[in-house]
């Protein structure tokens, strides 16, 4: 029996303006992302020049579909954004765009941000909920469908999953480096200080240690300052200037600005209508439904019982694995910050800085014959500077290099590999150990016992 103060969240009438204003806002932003992505020559320098791919574990299978095919995928996902901004043909463009997102950004680990895999996450929400009932072309085609209010779960699993990347991204931030030795802002901070006015507040070591302990009260306390009205408008203020200043030292890219358009969402209804009419009044064409408005048919959208059992589902396995995924470290030894295991997909945002360098020697077995690799003739220089500090990614590239060796050359082969790296301010140090033949080592999800300690 689920407790009125919680239902109410779940199947309580609300108005369709905060999910029909979060569609419009996530297919603006998606939109303007993919043409920056084209413009800066990025579809070339990441999925077409280089040779070899370093997939994820069990996605194998994923390769790009050639020149024409992946520049076709791209211009697929930009006219399912703009169909997600408008609403139209809604069902459709939501699906296309979770479907070719997701693809491209499993297909070089090398690439892995944190805000793709939120993109992914939103864009699969997204197909759950009718985001398309309101100010949108397809109630603009088929008025029927229109609907002023819908279930409180269709715009609170936004308000959650928001919320729990806010606050592991504050957990991950609990740690020694980031609270007891402000690392990497250390090193980061300093090299702003040319800055005009701030720049020289950077260069104090005092700056790395309260901008390091505000990040981490932001990030674990701001989504709960958000749900409660009277600290909601602080709040955001703090969410406009926290991803501003961010953007503004580091380029992070668009993330400070999904982030900032996506947590409008915590507004209440009366917040959205405004943005909508305020959108109206340049998009004269677009319809969109008010609580007071008349509506054609049905008031409330609501799901026959075998597809809510199925959607729920659905939802309840998503956030038990939203909650367990950035907890899955736990069962690693080791310090994740080091090993990375664990460390993809758990909201670990911006907590190391890594250098290193990665020397693969091969050996034939059979002839005793033995040569160093020149890791670029087979990687882009990005490729190679990730993999040189990422274990996972070392052990893969060994193995390719025994394929390629089979391919050509007959005889068994083994792969070592002197791997040193530097993490957040450390001496430089091995990161594997040089004696392990990889090629006998399985790639996978269990621990990696050839991960050299860190030394502090």
């Amino acid at each position: 029996m689920i407790p009125e103060a919680i239902k109410k969240h779940i199947t309580g009438r609300v108005p369709i303006a905060p999910l029909a204003v979060f569609r419009f806002l996530f297919g603006f932003i998606m939109l303007v992302s993919i043409i920056r992505f084209a413009d800066r020559g990025w579809i070339y320098e990441l999925y077409l020049k280089p040779d070899y791919f370093f997939t994820y574990y069990g996605f194998n299978w994923i390769t790009p579909p050639g020149e024409l095919g992946m520049y076709l995928l791209f211009l697929g996902m930009g006219l399912a954004a703009l169909s997600i901004m408008l609403g139209y043909y809604y069902r459709l463009g939501i699906a296309f765009f979770f479907l070719a997102f997701t693809y491209v950004e499993l297909i070089d680990k090398t690439n892995y941000l944190n805000h793709y895999y939120f993109v992914s996450i939103v864009s699969f929400l997204l197909m759950f909920v009718p985001a398309h009932r309101g100010f949108s072309v397809d109630v603009l085609r088929n008025p029927s469908i229109r609907r002023e209010y819908v279930p409180a779960w269709t715009i609170n699993i936004f308000k959650l999953q928001l919320g729990l990347v806010y606050f592991f991204a504050g957990v991950a931030k609990l740690n020694p480096d980031w609270l007891l030795h402000a690392m990497p802002l250390q090193i980061w901070l300093p090299a702003h200080a040319d800055l005009p006015v701030v720049g020289s507040l950077l260069e104090y070591t005092a700056s790395a240690y309260i901008f390091s302990w505000a990040g981490a009260f932001y990030d674990l306390t701001v989504a709960f300052f958000l749900l409660w009205k009277r600290t909601r408008v602080p709040a955001y203020l703090a969410v406009i200037v926290f991803h501003m200043f961010t953007w503004f030292l580091f380029q992070i890219g668009m993330f400070p600005f999904i982030m900032i358009l996506c947590t409008l969402i915590f507004f209440p209804a009366e917040v959205h209508q405004k943005i909508i009419r305020f959108i109206s009044g340049f998009k004269n064409y677009l319809p969109f439904a008010l609580p007071e408005a008349k509506s054609a048919g049905k008031t409330f959208f609501q799901l026959d019982k075998p597809k809510s059992s199925i959607i729920s589902s659905i939802l309840v396995i998503h956030f038990v694995l939203q909650l367990a995924v950035p907890l899955r470290f736990l069962l690693y030894p080791g310090n994740v910050l080091w090993t990375e295991e664990g460390f993809r997909f758990s909201w670990r945002v911006m907590l190391t800085e890594r250098s290193g360098h990665a020397t693969f020697h091969m050996r034939n077995a059979d002839t005793g014959n033995e040569w160093q690799v020149r890791n670029r003739d087979y990687l882009t220089s990005r490729q190679e500077d990730r993999m040189s500090t990422r274990p996972d990614m070392i052990l893969q590239f060994a193995h390719h290099l025994e394929d390629q060796y089979r391919e050509n050359f007959s005889g068994d082969v083994e792969v070592t590999v002197t791997a040193k790296a530097t993490l957040n301010g450390r001496d430089r140090q091995l990161l594997i150990d040089p004696g392990v033949d990889l090629t006998e080592q399985e790639r996978g999800l269990a621990h990696k016992d050839w991960i050299a300690p860190l030394h502090e």
